[in-house]
């Protein structure tokens, strides 16, 4: 008898698994690959605005018109070729030395100051803009909740993850929010190189010249050679390296098929 509740146990557990991942499974853009993501568009959407305002209030925002006028005209060359429909796109410079960067759902850019020495001029920073937006639009952080909860079992833990107050929780960790900057649940290397193979594709669409991707990950790299530090927060769990360099020359013909200087 215990053997066989054992057996109806896992062919149910099983059963509803696979009807979890065939209802969850969607495509991402540019790039085509299925992925798990059974997360509702719409309401990851909302709850990236929530959390956007509570960065707003928790993280001291820089006053430099200049460089705001900078980071809002390039994110919105990047935002005019995204494809990120119903986004409500809005760019802000935060003040820390922090060298990091963050879209989240529905739009919501965050860049912060000590990441523009390393981007040195717009193409730079459209580097980095078209990565973060890729992450969004690649919906890698309902992708990540999507596992994480998969991966305790279906049942009360998809009821529980499913509640605004949990969803919330998983957005703050799975975009590295928080009061104090970052919380981090690193993207995986798969999403980090489908990040920069989007962004590359959106650079080059918005007029910003995709060779310029390759110096500033080079710069990139430099920098965090030079600090002795670990992997830095915005480069997750891939490490700027020669593989990463290696395969932005392997996408550029694809980028600069679509590279129109303006």
């Amino acid at each position: 008898m215990k053997n066989r509740w054992l057996r109806l146990s896992v062919l149910s557990l099983s059963t509803a698994l696979v009807a979890t991942f065939i209802t969850g499974c969607t495509t991402v853009p540019e790039t085509g690959r299925k992925q798990f993501n059974f997360m509702n568009a719409q309401e990851e959407m909302k709850l990236g605005f929530t959390e956007f305002e509570k960065m707003k209030t928790a993280t001291p925002i820089s006053k430099d018109a200049k460089i705001n006028e900078m980071v809002t005209r390039v994110g919105k060359r990047i935002a005019a070729v995204a494809n990120l429909p119903d986004a409500q796109w809005e760019f802000v410079v935060f003040d820390s030395k922090e060298a990091n960067a963050f879209c989240l759902p529905g739009g919501k850019v965050g860049i912060y100051t000590g990441i523009l020495p390393i981007t040195k001029d717009e193409a730079g920073l459209a580097t980095v803009i078209g990565h973060e937006v890729a992450h969004a639009v690649a919906r890698h952080g309902g992708e990540r909740i999507s596992r994480a909860v998969a991966m305790q079992g279906l049942g009360q833990a998809v009821g529980t993850a499913t509640s605004e107050s949990k969803y919330s929780q998983a957005i703050q960790v799975a975009y590295g929010l928080g009061s104090q900057v970052a919380v981090e649940l690193p993207h995986s290397r798969s999403q980090e190189s489908e990040a920069d193979r989007i962004g590359l594709i959106y650079m080059a669409r918005a007029g910003y010249d995709p060779e310029a991707a390759v110096g500033f990950w080079q710069r990139f790299g430099e920098v965090n050679a030079k600090s002795g530090s670990s992997t830095p927060k915005f480069l997750r769990t891939h490490p700027t390296d020669e593989t990463r360099v290696k395969q932005l020359k392997e996408w550029m013909p694809e980028a600069k098929a679509q590279y129109k200087k303006q």
